[in-house]
């Protein structure tokens, strides 16, 4: 058992990841802590893209076209699991500055930002 986790370290370290990812946007009350949360849970999914990603082949290499003359080796790497994390980096940087103006947009009309508190105030309005 523990063999198996120390060979597949990186998925482990995911779930880990996502674990405390989705603890953090359910149990906390603070906004921002939730926005730390949903990037902490980003963060584990770019992992996970990247992990399945990578192949531990001998003999392998990188997925470039040689040179006239050289012979042409066996390309395993895939580089389009890469090219859609980083894509996802951008967006997930994009969501959390959206995200933290809403933040400050909401303690600047509501003076908090616990969910609860929040959801009192709404109700009174």
């Amino acid at each position: 058992m523990i063999e198996a986790l120390a060979a597949n370290y990186l998925y482990v370290l995911v779930f880990v990841l996502l674990g405390i990812g989705l603890y953090m946007v359910i149990a906390n009350e603070n906004l921002v802590k939730k926005l730390i949360g949903v990037s902490l849970f980003q963060s584990a999914i770019f992992l996970l893209f990247v992990a399945m990603a990578y192949i531990d082949v001998p003999g392998a290499s990188a997925p470039i076209v040689p040179h006239e003359g050289e012979p042409l080796e066996v390309m395993v790497a895939s580089p389009l699991p890469q090219v859609i994390v980083l894509t996802a980096i951008v967006v997930g940087i994009a969501l959390t500055a959206v995200g933290l103006a809403l933040v400050i947009r909401i303690y600047a009309e509501y003076g908090t930002l616990r969910e609860d508190t929040l959801r009192e105030v709404r109700a009174d309005e």
